[in-house]
């Protein structure tokens, strides 16, 4: 018997509705970045400091970061249908991964540009590098505000956050710079300053990169280890033997599973269905489960997760 908690089916209306609050959150930031950086390119060219303009350069990355992220959110939020049964969900993590390794090549062009700014440094007029990075970082702040709830639901939104994080850090170090300067007049305070911010995209792209990698391969979540659910799959009494156990993301927030479950002969496959599902519901999360429950015909592992496992004691055929 082969079936699906119905509970899966409704994560698609709850889905439509985090796209529209992603969807509204998203373009709150936008418009907030996009002022920022067009402040930071006119003054960081005025001030000849490097750190304003690898900020720019960090923030014309976030505003594409956001634009792509609400792309993709359109995409994705199209029903299911045709040979898509999944619908365009994946499309979110898709932009992630772009996401992810833009964030890394401005890291590589801040990083170069800093190096060549330590050996031959201009002279940087640290009042406007102070000021504009003040304002920056306010912006910032309401930006990240924004998304700050919708980041931990959505990896989509969680790459445009993170490009949004390390802008923050970034202009306080920038700040910060400008403040040296003026008080000492040392002008490799800009370049050293704008090499943290490269430091921050390397963390921040390896990290989203990581995430949207193992949703692509279709690993299992992060916080679900598929030992420990076959384990408890294999706790319940009438349980005979779980295998072909798999569990991954479609998208950001929605978990599947699937697996082949044997029971004892007596037992009710329906009952052993319905109860394993709630129980995978209740201590995992996962609504979305196929479970196909039927009765033992002989014995075999109790648990199989690619390989065999340890086999449970014989019982009599069916």
């Amino acid at each position: 018997m082969s079936t699906h908690s119905a509970e899966g089916h409704r994560h698609l209306s709850h889905g439509t509705d985090r796209h529209q609050d992603d969807r509204r959150s998203l373009f709150v930031a936008l418009a907030l970045l996009a002022g920022v950086m067009a402040l930071e390119i006119v003054f960081g060219i005025v001030a000849s400091s490097l750190a304003l303009l690898a900020d720019a350069g960090h923030m014309l990355t976030d505003v594409f970061a956001l634009a792509l992220a609400i792309a993709a959110i359109g995409i994705a939020s199209r029903p299911a249908s045709g040979r898509w049964t999944y619908g365009l969900g994946r499309v979110e993590v898709l932009s992630a991964q772009a996401n992810g390794v833009s964030l890394l090549l401005i890291g590589i062009w801040i990083t170069y540009s800093a190096i060549r700014r330590l050996i031959a440094p201009p002279e940087v007029r640290g009042g406007i590098v102070l000021v504009v990075a003040a304002i920056g970082a306010l912006a910032n702040i309401g930006a990240a505000a924004v998304l700050a709830r919708r980041q931990s639901e959505s990896i989509n939104v969680r790459g445009a956050f993170l490009h949004i994080a390390t802008d923050l850090a970034g202009f306080a170090g920038t700040a910060l710079a400008g403040g040296l300067i003026l008080a000492t007049g040392w002008n490799r305070f800009d370049p050293i300053a704008s090499l943290g911010v490269a430091l921050l995209c390397f963390v921040s792209a390896f990290s989203l990169t990581r995430e949207s990698l193992r949703i692509v391969l279709e690993g299992s979540p992060g916080h679900i280890d598929p030992e420990t659910v076959g384990q408890m799959l294999t706790s319940d009494l009438e349980v005979v033997e779980v295998h072909d156990l798999h569990i991954w993301t479609v998208t950001s927030g929605f978990p599947a599973l699937s697996a082949h479950v044997l029971v004892r002969a007596e037992s009710d496959c329906h009952a052993a269905r319905g109860r394993l599902a709630q129980a995978l519901r209740e201590h995992f999360g996962i609504d979305h489960t196929t479970l196909q429950v039927d009765h033992v015909s002989e014995t075999a592992q109790s648990l199989e997760l690619g390989s065999a496992s340890p086999r449970k004691e014989p019982l009599e055929p069916n």
